[in-house]
């Protein structure tokens, strides 16, 4: 049985790999080979063949597979006036040694703005070249702080957070708001910091950044809820949770638990992408928080690795997962993206194609 509205009974987080002329076109911008403008042809060339083969795998959903973007929320974040990115977290897995990388941290140095449209030209791009539903993937509001604290913004543009908050909130709220005038229907927010709060070391990150870890999930709804409050029936909004997907590696852990309540119930979004491809995210228990109004879409087929999940695997574990939540709530999902960063995950790009085409067809096989 498929879904008529997103998210949709198959569906997919959003980044692809890039192919290889998109490396090589970035390469030459980024030493002053080519403009901007080059760069750009060669992306909407990249971007129209990705979206073909994301149609021919049978998903209803299409992304631009973030091919403009060197990380999934850098790119984006770094366009608000008053953000800036400075340094790195600390991670728990062994990621600073075996890739030589921990996720980066973002702080803000003055007043945040939104001082112009972000993603809407990609959306119209997008729009253009797919008979789908466009998706757009945005970093959650969450990023500008977690990974800072109090201690990444600056005292003298915010002696108040609450003002942070707000300012925050408004600058995602225009961006969504013109995203919608633009013509779109279907929204993704991108968050890891909901699932590192599920993390005991992250957790005990917080506390030393001088935040309270029990209390920041309700703090992040709010700001979350701020930043979608008013908008109309016909948009869509999701959030995925994240613990790290950098060049198929993680960098944090822990069941759904201490934020289920939160997540689920004061949380005023649509539908949850959730982590669940392997141990790391715990059991589904934490699913009998969510409410009749609302859609999980489990990440049981690994974007990390090749190998193609079994059929009476994968049917068990969503069998599990509806001893919690209704079927009819339930979707089918990669855990995240192939390319949370340009690098991308250990995979081929047939590999990559195998995969979404295994989601539609479990999902088929699954729920018919």
């Amino acid at each position: 049985m498929n879904r008529l509205n997103p998210p949709f009974r198959a569906d997919h987080v959003g980044s692809l790999l890039r192919p290889e002329r998109v490396h090589a076109a970035r390469a030459k911008r980024a030493a002053g080979d080519i403009t901007a403008e080059e760069l750009r042809h060669v992306e909407d060339e990249a971007i129209a063949e990705a979206v073909a083969k994301l149609e021919g795998t049978g998903m209803e959903s299409t992304t631009d597979g973030e091919f403009r973007r060197g990380w999934f929320h850098l790119d984006f974040l770094e366009q608000l006036d008053g953000v800036a990115v400075t340094g790195n977290i600390a991670s728990s897995s062994d990621s600073a040694d075996t890739v030589h990388m921990t996720p980066p941290k973002l702080t803000v140095d003055g007043p945040l703005r939104h001082v112009r449209d972000i993603q809407v030209d990609d959306y119209r791009y997008l729009a253009s070249v797919t008979s789908k539903t466009p998706k757009v993937c945005i970093p959650s509001p969450t990023m500008v702080h977690f990974r800072g604290g109090r201690a990444g913004i600056d005292i003298d543009a915010y002696p108040d957070l609450e003002v942070f908050f707000a300012d925050l909130a408004a600058a995602y709220k225009a961006e969504i708001d013109a995203l919608y005038a633009a013509g779109c229907r279907y929204i993704q927010l991108d968050d890891t910091n909901l699932a590192y709060l599920c993390d005991p070391v992250m957790r005990e990150g917080a506390v030393e950044r001088g935040d309270d870890p029990d209390e920041l999930p309700r703090s992040y709804a709010e700001l979350i809820n701020n930043s979608i409050d008013g908008r109309p029936d016909d948009l869509t909004v999701g959030v995925h949770l994240c613990r790290g997907n950098y060049r198929s590696t993680w960098f944090a852990q822990g069941g759904y638990e201490p934020v289920a309540e939160v997540l689920f119930n004061e949380l005023d979004v649509d539908a949850y992408f959730l982590e669940y491809d392997d141990e790391r995210s715990g059991d589904f228990a934490p699913l009998r928080h969510v409410p009749p109004n609302k859609t999980v879409v489990l990440g049981l087929v690994t974007s990390k690795r090749p190998e193609l999940e079994d059929y009476d695997d994968l049917a068990g574990r969503v069998e599990d997962a509806a001893s919690f939540v209704p079927m009819d709530q339930l979707c089918l999902s990669p855990q995240c993206g192939f390319a949370s960063t340009v690098e991308g995950n250990a995979l081929t790009e047939a590999e990559q194609w195998a995969k979404l085409s295994h989601v539609v067809e479990m999902a088929d096989r699954i729920w018919s």
